[in-house]
C-alpha cells in the first residue's frame, strides 16, 4: 500500500518595516540666541518665539510643499510641432491611384521624415501645484526650527553701509563667521547664506549682490525652498523680523 507523504509549507516571516530615521538635532537649552554687530562682536542675547523655532521637525510637510513650491516655478520649454504646426506640406505627393505606392495626403505627417511629432512635449502642460496657506507657514515653520536646532542662524542687529560697497559686505561675512563661530559661511564656494532683511535696503541689497555664495531676501517673503538652499540664515533686525514672522504664523 502506498504511503502518501504530508509536507507542510513554511510560513514566511514577516518583514519589518523600517522607517528611515531623520538626522538627530540637538537640543537646545533655551529658544535664545546672541546678537552681533557688522564687527562680528555679541551685542546681547534675545529669546526666540517660540511658535517659530520651537515647532517640531515634519519632513512629510516640508517635502510636500518643497517640491510643489519647485513645481510652480518651474518653467515648460520643451516643445515639439505636430504635422499642423511644421511648415509645407500643402501639396499631395502623389495622386491617389495608379502609382503603386500608399496613399498620402501629405509630406509632413508623422510617419513622413520632416513630418510633425506625435505625442511630443508640449509647453501647453502646467505643471503648477495648490498650496494651502497653513501648509505653506507650517512648512516655513519647521525648517526654521531645524535650522535653529542645527546651530545655523546668525542674528545681525543692522547691516548700515553708507554707499553699497562689495569689499564692506565681505568684510562683515569674515567677521560674522569668526564671532558666530561659522566657517563655512565665507568657505563655502555656493549656497553659503541667505540674507533677511527686515526691511528693504537698497545700499544693503546692491552691497551683497555681487558675492556669489550670498542670497538676499525680505523676511515677510522668505520660504522654505530659499531656507533649505542654503546652509546658514542670517537675520538682520530680529526684533522687527520676529514680528513680521509671529504676523505670518497667525494670518495662516
Amino acid at each position: 500500500m502506498a504511503t502518501t507523504k504530508t509536507t507542510t509549507k513554511k510560513t514566511a516571516k514577516p518583514v519589518k518595516a523600517v522607517a528611515k530615521a531623520d538626522k538627530p538635532m540637538k537640543e537646545p537649552k533655551t529658544l535664545e540666541l546672541s546678537v552681533f554687530s557688522m564687527e562680528g562682536k555679541a551685542l546681547s542675547t534675545v529669546p526666540l518665539p517660540v511658535e517659530i523655532f520651537g515647532a517640531p521637525w515634519r519632513s512629510d510637510l516640508v517635502h510636500q510643499v518643497t517640491t510643489a513650491m519647485q513645481a510652480n516655478a518651474r518653467q515648460n520649454r520643451a516643445h515639439t510641432k505636430d504635422r499642423s504646426e511644421v511648415s509645407g506640406g500643402g501639396k499631395k505627393p502623389w495622386k491617389q491611384k495608379g502609382t503603386g505606392q500608399a496613399r498620402h495626403g501629405s509630406s509632413r505627417s508623422p510617419i513622413w521624415r520632416h513630418g510633425g511629432i506625435t505625442f511630443g512635449p508640449r509647453n501647453e502642460r502646467d505643471y503648477s501645484e495648490k498650496i494651502n496657506r497653513k501648509m505653506r507657514i507650517g512648512a516655513l515653520v519647521a525648517v526654521l526650527s531645524r535650522k535653529f536646532k542645527d546651530g545655523e542662524i546668525i542674528l545681525v542687529d543692522k547691516f548700515t553701509f553708507a554707499v553699497p560697497k562689495t569689499a564692506t559686505a565681505k568684510n562683515a561675512l569674515v567677521a560674522l563667521a569668526k564671532g558666530a563661530d561659522a566657517a563655512k559661511l565665507t568657505t563655502k564656494t555656493k549656497n553659503a547664506a541667505l540674507l533677511a532683511m527686515a526691511a528693504y535696503e537698497a545700499n544693503t541689497l546692491k552691497s551683497f549682490k555681487n558675492i556669489g555664495n550670498m542670497m538676499t531676501e525680505e523676511v515677510r517673503n522668505i520660504n522654505p525652498v530659499d531656507v533649505l538652499s542654503n546652509k546658514y540664515l542670517i537675520i538682520e533686525n530680529p526684533e522687527a523680523a520676529f514680528k513680521t514672522l509671529l504676523a505670518r504664523v497667525k494670518n495662516a
